[in-house]
């Protein structure tokens, strides 16, 4: 590529992507079980949050350029990535480390002007333990389906996890067992010319049938192209966790994104009390004089402010699953019944009602607080499918 580069000729289309996959397996960092690759993904979040901050920080219109461009930024890669259907780690890169950045810049920066007590340095230490407590059991994965012992013909050992496979469906496992069926039901009806349910069961059939899991879907269960498996009550692929958001996580994921609103509208409150005393929150947000007189203070305003970006794109990512969770529709189902035209659009578009699955909202609140209790599709041990 270089030689090409400095020949003036131009350079192959995939000379890019061969550079960077060359690249992203030769970053190792030295552990105790050996070298572990580190992904490219990971970095750009570290290097570029703190230094657009920083830069944020010297002038307001800086400012105002930064937290312009950076939500900007942070949307198109995620169209980039979404309409390449990859998986990518920059998304919880940024999550994570803009948790701990505006953390340890509230510790450091907000707590020794004296304003915080010991109280609420514990409360918001305590917020934040929760909600990576929280993320963590959301991050245990969403609930597969498994295929079933009796539509097993192979099997097949992985001694490396799958690339295109999340790796909580083999539970980070090296050596894990993974079924493959022969044909689909339907072929399987056809060799044997039975006709067991009659036409209606076989199109039923058909029709939940995944041709790249090899397994039968149950209710409401869908495919995710990114993650490559098949999830029993598919919401969404939240890009921000990394992974799919369905039955067995999906109390687990509101849970998270109501612990974080709630400690970082309780930062924000704080960290604005302490640069700008003499004003009310609303208007210190707009209005603080003198903030950049003094570095230390600018560079607060401007994590309240970035803070307040994050907050805002979460809040409206929880209501709408507080609204799908109270008509008892999916965002996947959402998606579909609005592409066939087969759900109600309510509200400019922020209530999509199927009308399938609804129960009223004391019914499908309770389904929804104990769907997860038991999953549909049993546990299969690596024995018995062999």
């Amino acid at each position: 590529m270089f030689h090409r580069w400095m020949k003036r000729e131009p350079q192959k289309p995939d000379s890019l992507s061969r550079v960077s996959a060359v690249v992203s397996d030769r970053l190792r960092v030295p552990w105790i079980s050996g070298a572990k690759q580190v992904e490219l993904s990971l970095i750009p979040p570290l290097i570029l949050l703190p230094v657009l901050l920083h830069i944020a920080a010297l002038h307001y219109l800086l400012g105002i350029v930064v937290l312009t461009a950076l939500p900007v930024i942070v949307l198109w890669y995620y169209y980039f990535t979404h309409r390449k259907k990859g998986r990518t780690l920059f998304f919880l890169s940024l999550a994570l480390f803009s948790l701990f950045y505006m953390y340890y810049l509230f510790l450091t920066e907000v707590v020794p002007q004296g304003d915080i007590s010991y109280l609420q340095v514990g409360v918001v230490t305590i917020g934040v333990a929760l909600t990576i407590t929280a993320l963590i059991h959301t991050k245990r994965g969403p609930g597969y389906v498994r295929p079933h012992p009796s539509d097993t013909h192979s099997t097949v050992t992985y001694h490396t996890p799958p690339p295109d496979i999340d790796s909580t469906y083999h539970n980070g496992s090296r050596h894990q067992v993974v079924l493959t069926n022969h044909m689909s039901p339907p072929e399987q009806e056809a060799e044997s010319g039975a006709d067991p349910g009659g036409s209606l069961q076989k199109d039923t059939v058909k029709k939940n049938w995944c041709p790249v899991c090899r397994v039968v879907k149950p209710l409401r269960a869908g495919h995710c192209r990114i993650c490559g498996v098949c999830v029993l009550r598919l919401d969404h692929h939240c890009v921000w966790i990394n992974s799919c958001v369905g039955q067995a996580n999906h109390r687990s994921f509101l849970l998270t994104l109501l612990l974080f609103l709630s400690t970082s509208v309780y930062g924000i409150n704080l960290v604005l009390r302490s640069v700008c005393p003499t004003q009310s929150i609303l208007t210190a947000l707009f209005y603080c004089p003198d903030v950049y007189s003094q570095y230390s203070s600018a560079l607060c305003f401007t994590c309240a402010w970035y803070s307040s970006i994050v907050t805002g794109g979460l809040l409206h990512l929880l209501v709408l699953q507080l609204i799908n969770v109270s008509y008892n529709v999916t965002e996947r189902e959402a998606r579909i019944a609005l592409r066939e035209k087969t759900g109600r659009s309510l509200y400019w578009g922020f209530v999509i009602d199927t009308g399938v699955y609804s129960r009223g909202f004391r019914g499908n609140w309770t389904e929804f607080l104990t769907m997860s209790a038991a999953l549909e599709t049993p546990t299969i041990k690596p024995a018995d499918l062999v």
